[in-house]
């Protein structure tokens, strides 16, 4: 991860369309509702332009998401969660994400704030496991 960029990134242990379907499982298995699956590599295809296998999950609960806007609505451009799986030019799949505490201190979370120091905390615990989870045994990244 490149210093104050906010990104997490780890390496998958399996091929990209893999990496997404766990991806996807793990999330539901989770508790989570995945609200949308962003597909630009396909895009792309559609213009007659190619990308490597390039897929957006957005997904989340509305319970922590809205405990965060509460407290500082601009943190919605940064929600729902994000996870993109990506494969690089040697044909390795990778995971990265926002960093939730570099979320809750680029809109000025009140961390202090019982619910939502709460809320990040389980952010950071449930993406970590769910990435985790989607990419296999490798070993982090950032």
């Amino acid at each position: 991860m490149e210093v104050g960029t906010g990104l997490r990134t780890i390496a998958s242990d399996r091929p990209a369309t893999e990496t997404v379907e766990r991806l996807e499982s793990a999330i539901v298995e989770a508790g989570f509702a995945v609200f949308a699956r962003v597909d630009h590599a396909g895009k792309a295809a559609e213009v007659g332009l190619r990308l490597p296998p390039t897929v957006l999950l957005m997904f989340g609960n509305p319970r922590v998401g809205t405990l965060l806007m509460q407290d500082r609505r601009s943190s919605a451009i940064d929600l729902p969660t994000k996870v993109l799986v990506w494969e690089d030019e040697d044909g390795k799949a990778w995971l990265t994400y926002n960093d939730p505490a570099w979320i809750a201190e680029r809109h000025g979370l009140r961390t202090a704030n019982k619910d939502t120091g709460k809320a990040i905390a389980g952010m950071e615990a449930n993406i970590a496991a769910i990435v985790h989870q989607a990419g296999g045994e490798s070993a982090p990244a950032d």
